[in-house]
């Protein structure tokens, strides 16, 4: 039995990656939610994860823990494939959207973490997170523009690139970024998943709160 491990679904920005992925694609997994920053997180997540962080997929014995590896591997063997663009090109330009947004973008990831509760209100990031807003919607207009002809998303159909950008989807509407009119159109679409609206009606139903930082320990990539 699959098992994905994961934070709170109102914070936990790495664990929504995974998790979307495979719900959209209609993957039965159990899910294991442990509250961030908690003493039952602290005292749990050591049975499940070697990093101690989330999220972390179980396979029977074997134990993914990093999101784009999780990624990789429900591509690999639950999707035939199907989380990639079949174009090579295509494949390739999600393949480095993919890696620039799993090691990079950190003043967009300090200064607006992502809070799917929050509505937004003055805006109060600085310079640098500016520039990570710019070229994330740069991205995205590179490959609506080059690949995405056939459908709704970056590279046309729904895949890995999409999860891995929906968390800034919601970064951008809880902090009200003014966003181009392609930006607006994929952000509508990932709001539109029916496993995005599920992930959402929960992290509203969740208890919990957090200081507003992306730092919180249990956060992985």
């Amino acid at each position: 039995m699959r098992t994905l491990v994961i934070g709170n679904k109102n914070y936990s920005s790495w664990s929504l990656r995974p998790w979307l992925l495979m719900r959209q694609f209609g993957l039965a997994f159990e899910e294991v939610r442990l509250p961030l920053d908690t003493p039952e997180f602290h005292r749990r997540i050591g049975d499940y994860s070697p990093t101690a962080r989330v999220p972390v997929l179980r396979d029977g014995d074997e134990v993914i823990w990093d999101s784009l590896a999780i990624c990789e591997t429900v591509n690999e063997r639950w999707l035939g494939d199907r989380g990639w663009p079949q174009d090579g090109r295509a494949r390739a330009a999600a393949r480095c959207a993919v890696a620039e947004m799993h090691s990079g973008f950190a003043a967009l990831r300090t200064q607006l973490p992502m809070n799917c509760r929050r509505s937004p209100a003055a805006p109060h990031w600085d310079a640098s997170a500016e520039r990570d807003i710019a070229r994330v919607q740069a991205i995205w207009a590179d490959l609506r523009s080059r690949f995405g002809a056939g459908g709704a998303f970056l590279c046309g159909d729904f895949g890995i690139v999409d999860a891995m950008y929906a968390p800034v989807c919601v970064r951008f509407r809880a902090y009200g970024v003014p966003v181009d009119a392609n930006a607006a159109a994929f952000i509508d679409s990932i709001y539109s998943l029916p496993a995005m609206r599920e992930w959402l009606l929960a992290a509203a139903a969740e208890l919990e709160s957090l200081p507003p930082t992306d730092g919180i320990a249990g956060i992985a990539a």
